[in-house]
């Protein structure tokens, strides 16, 4: 065996190498994925090729005297993860052997280390000297490159020796940033998300299901060191959501739970303690903590009806007091404090639905806010707002269209925005006061279409649209000849048709109305209406299914979404995405009008077409009615319970099909005559969006989420 060269921060065997700069492992180049605590015993055992490395040692270098987990369990796990990493086994292993009881050592073979190269005069490339003093380009940080100046040397040979005379001058070195890459910090089963930096970087606060499979509803509070696998559980009860924030001193976390019956914020110590809670809330959204550790900002809401807005707490007295608002602003959210200093910023909602963000900052004191930035998301707002380490930038999650959040880097002095090299689904970023790191969610799921049997809802769900890429929102055609759906197989979600049976498969769509949803058949089962946001505000598009050319529903409103039909055919019904009330307007095009006061979505006309049905948000959720003949005065459906979601329901002659908010994994039917309800039945999990049910009422289409998982990300050399 050979060792690994001191002057080598690369070190390579068979098709591997590892990169001890950047802390990655390579496969031909490609990057392997390998937590860092794996990663550090593999560079132990390369760094010894041969030799044993005791788990004696194993447990001093990488969990230290004080563990809390269990030694052995842990250290199985980092060496199953290196033979995953090297595709090696246990049984016949050509790089990791397995000494029982006493450890394990590298028996691959270590390539040598390259020869240095350094410039010759005329500037071509020439072989270094064993034993030289020149550095080598391997011991640079990964990516970095040095330039040198020439070389001029002037040389005397001699018979007997050789006297050599050398003028050396070197231009300083221009020195690049190391490359930034994530790996993952978490790799658990579940979903991770919220990650908070402890003051000095060395630690992560999380929130965990703990692979329940139940999504986010059995959360609690974690926190692991950088480079360790010990992870200490903070909570202790099972919640919806979770998310914590550091106090300046380490010492404390601040954290919003939301759990059956109980909303508030608490503290709990940062080694683990008693919970003690602070004040009971409305919202769910994020927390901050202030550099000078006297205050907390969250958003809240008044009462569950009304839109929220971000509070200062007084940790010494409980106090709190809103920020001054700025009236564009329909809702307040993710505070977010500057490591130092007493500036706050936070994301406002300009335009609801598919939105319009600003980014504001104010302070402790009360200054009026001031507007950073402002930009269009799609279908959802930011997820998570975080402060650089220098407070000169801010990084915020950013849905472009409603499913792909990418990380984008605003620059507060002038306001511009930039797109950072991490995404899709990169979300609640965070970066500690001392900079050099960014921790961020990433999400990964996939949605089915299934069927169920109304006639025997107790027989199992087939699916009905089988797919590897993600597809939604079915709609059965009113003759039940075909169903339209949502779909990104082929890259952008767009319309497509198939028959009944789910075959013969036809895009309806194309490249000028990509991004589209929410597909809506006209009565006459000839066209479609749905909405587009390719071109960068919502509309809504007509196709004819014969002639597969989409057209712009032209009216005097210009962003609309989640259309659908009347009865006759004569009007669609939209939701305005400026201020979300339910307007309609002639199919044909023309002036739109306002149908009700308040905020709504996924309009419904009734099967009589004398009322429109919408889903409330401001309602807490339940659907309200208003009547077609006395516009602007709507009312809630006598009896029908709260609604999970606002696409989670659809109407049939005799009543509603829906979702209810209690039990997301089932589906009910509420009768319209009786006012009563019933299950229906069980899913296997969570309902994703839009419920059909075919003309005849045999059969209903929906979607599901069939699988889901969350992990943190880990960034170093953030700059």
């Amino acid at each position: 065996m050979q060792p690994s060269h001191p002057l080598s921060r690369r070190i390579a065997f068979e098709y591997f190498e590892i990169d001890l700069s950047s802390g990655e492992l390579l496969k031909n180049g490609r990057r392997i994925r390998l937590q860092p605590q794996p990663f550090r015993l593999l560079e132990m055992m390369v760094k010894r090729p041969g030799e044993i490395i005791t788990r004696e040692e194993v447990c001093q270098a990488l969990w230290g005297a004080e563990t809390f987990v269990d030694f052995d369990h842990g250290l199985g796990t980092a060496v199953n993860k290196i033979r995953e990493a090297l595709s090696d086994s246990a049984e016949k292993p050509r790089y990791v052997e397995t000494l029982p009881r006493r450890g394990y050592r590298f028996i691959g073979t270590i390539k040598p280390h390259a020869p240095q190269l350094s410039p010759t005069p005329n500037g071509g490339p020439q072989e270094a000297t064993v034993g030289t003093h020149v550095k080598s380009a391997a011991a640079q940080p990964r990516d970095g490159r040095t330039e040198w100046a020439r070389i001029g040397a002037g040389i005397g040979i001699g018979a007997v020796c050789v006297l050599m005379a050398i003028a050396t001058y070197r231009i300083a070195p221009r020195v690049e940033q190391p490359a930034m890459s994530a790996i993952p910090f978490t790799d658990y089963p579940g979903l991770e998300y919220c990650p908070g930096f402890a003051p000095d970087g060395s630690r992560i606060s999380f929130a965990w299901d703990g692979g329940s499979g139940e999504g986010l509803r059995n959360s609690n509070l974690y926190v692991k060191m950088i480079d360790s696998e010990n992870l200490l559980r903070l909570t202790q009860q099972p919640s919806h959501f979770v998310c914590g924030t550091w106090s300046p001193d380490g010492t404390q976390i601040a954290f919003r739970r939301v759990a059956d019956g109980d909303n508030g914020i608490y503290l709990v110590p940062a080694l683990g303690g008693p919970e003690r809670k602070l004040l009971s809330t409305q919202a769910t959204r994020d927390i901050s903590w202030s550099a000078d550790g006297k205050w907390l900002a969250y958003s809240d809401s008044p009462s569950a009806h009304d839109h929220p807005r971000i509070y200062f707490l007084s940790l010494e007295t409980l106090e709190k007091r809103q920020i001054p608002h700025e009236q564009a602003c329909l809702e307040e959210f993710q505070p977010a404090f500057v490591h130092s200093g007493e500036r706050l910023a936070y994301a406002c909602l300009l335009k609801t639905t598919d939105n319009e963000i600003g980014i504001y900052t104010t302070s402790l004191a009360g200054d009026a806010p001031k507007l950073i930035t402002k930009f269009m998301t799609g279908w959802d707002i930011p997820a998570g707002l975080a402060w650089t380490a220098d407070d000169k930038r801010l990084i915020v999650s950013r849905p472009r269209v409603g499913d792909d959040y990418e990380l984008n880097e605003i620059t507060v002095q002038n306001g511009s925005v930039k797109r950072l090299s991490f995404g899709p689904w990169a979300m609640s970023p965070a970066v500690p006061p001392k900079g050099g790191r960014l921790a961020y969610m990433n999400y990964s799921s996939h949605v089915d279409i299934w069927r169920r049997d109304l006639l025997h809802p107790e027989a199992a769900a087939v699916k009905m649209i089988a797919s590897t890429i993600d597809q939604t929102t079915p709609n059965y055609s009113p003759d039940g000849k075909h169903i339209a759906f949502c779909s990104k197989r082929g890259g952008e979600w767009e319309i497509w048709m198939t028959d009944e049976d789910g075959k013969h498969l036809v895009r309806l769509s194309d490249s000028k109305t990509s991004r589209a949803g929410s597909p809506h058949w006209s009565p006459d089962s000839q066209k479609i209406a749905f909405d587009s946001r390719q071109s960068g505000h919502t509309e809504v598009d007509i196709v004819d299914i014969t002639e597969r050319l989409p057209r712009k529903l032209v009216t005097n409103l210009v962003e609309m979404s989640t259309p659908s039909w009347s009865r006759d055919g004569k009007w669609i019904y939209f939701q305005s995405t400026s201020d979300a009330k339910i307007f309609r307007c002639p199919a044909s095009g023309g002036d739109a009008e306002a149908l009700i006061a308040e905020s709504g979505s996924f309009a419904s006309e009734s099967f009589d077409g004398k009322s429109v049905n919408f889903y409330s948000a401001a309602s807490g959720g339940k659907l309200r009615t208003v009547s077609l003949n006395e516009v602007g005065v709507s009312r809630e459906i006598e009896g029908m319970p709260v609604v999970n979601d606002q696409s989670q329901y659809t109407l049939v002659a005799g009543g509603i099909y829906y979702v209810p908010a209690d039990a997301p994994k089932s589906v009910w039917y509420y009768d319209s005559s009786t006012k009563k309800v019933r299950k229906l039945f069980d899913s296997e999990r969570y309902h994703n969006n839009t419920l059909s049910v075919s003309p005849d009422g045999r059969w209903m289409l929906y979607t599901q989420i069939d699988r889901q998982n969350s992990d943190i990300m880990l960034v170093e050399n953030f700059r």
